[in-house]
């Protein structure tokens, strides 16, 4: 019997943690132990067009101290996300739901580089237990909050 956990690698952006981010990592650590890669500011914004709200120094230190998280680090100025992966050689890649990443994509990219032993999984199941289930349904709460507050300040003589 082999007493060693698999070593399961999830990474997202963890702006604004939310139910959903708490469940993927619960999620994977039913899988072994838990290894997460934050999004850079930069990559966030390469790829969605936005800055995260929240700085990554601040982000990596909520997410290094969640249960079921082993280890944390930020993701690589350059993007090479594959040398990030042979860096912690994982067991298995976990992606969420809603993450824009191709499995089959990864899955290539994993086999030239030589990593046919990391399986790539995608959670199949949105945790959308709650109204406010994603950050962007967080930030568009936010903002309407915000709205409705100016109007009454102002409706008020505010």
């Amino acid at each position: 019997m082999n007493d060693l956990k698999k070593r399961v690698l999830v990474t997202g952006t963890f702006d604004l943690i939310h139910a959903g981010h708490i469940y993927l990592i619960n999620e994977a650590a039913k899988l072994g132990d838990v290894y997460v890669v934050v999004a850079t500011d930069k990559n966030r914004e390469l790829f969605s067009g936005e800055r995260p709200i929240i700085p990554q120094e601040q982000r990596l230190e909520i997410i290094k101290n969640l249960k079921n998280v082993k280890d944390a680090r930020s993701g690589r100025n350059d993007n090479d996300t594959l040398k990030t992966v042979e860096e912690i050689n994982p067991d298995i890649i976990l992606l969420g739901p809603d993450q824009k990443y191709s499995v089959e994509i990864l899955k290539k990219g994993l086999k030239e580089k030589g990593l046919y032993h990391i399986e790539v999984r995608r959670l199949e199941i949105y945790y959308d237990k709650y109204e406010l289930h994603s950050s962007s349904l967080i930030k568009q709460k936010i903002i309407e909050k915000h709205k409705e507050n100016k109007k009454e300040n102002f409706q008020n003589g505010g």
